[in-house]
């Protein structure tokens, strides 16, 4: 499990720094689920959760299920495929950029 990560902006941070300060940003119980999803001997358990989430984002119009499920089923399936890793880090950077605070890092000076 991740320690706690000390930003500083001058040493560019990895693509799973930057998930694992927006994952410290979530309520503690989800933090922990989250946490040992990602972990890599639990495969078998994040691709089918990940492609169940998509599948319920896709289905949104539907109760319960909603768009809020499309990212997180491509965070989980990010660990093991490589086109969601691209996604995921593309949109982690946009983060990082445009709004730092989601990340708890401070901001950069940049507009909004």
């Amino acid at each position: 499990m991740p320690s706690q990560i000390t930003p500083s902006a001058s040493t560019p941070r990895t693509d799973d720094e930057l998930m694992d300060l927006l994952i410290q940003r979530l309520p503690e119980r989800l933090q922990k689920v989250l946490n040992w999803l990602r972990e890599p001997d639990r495969k078998w358990v994040r691709i089918p959760a990940g492609v169940l989430f998509m599948l319920g984002g896709v289905l949104s119009i539907l109760p319960v299920l909603g768009l809020w499920m499309l990212p997180i089923g491509v965070m989980l399936l990010s660990q093991d495929i490589p086109f969601f890793r691209r996604i995921q880090g593309r949109v982690l950077r946009w983060i990082e950029r445009k709004h730092p605070d989601w990340l708890g890092l401070p901001a950069n000076g940049a507009a909004n």
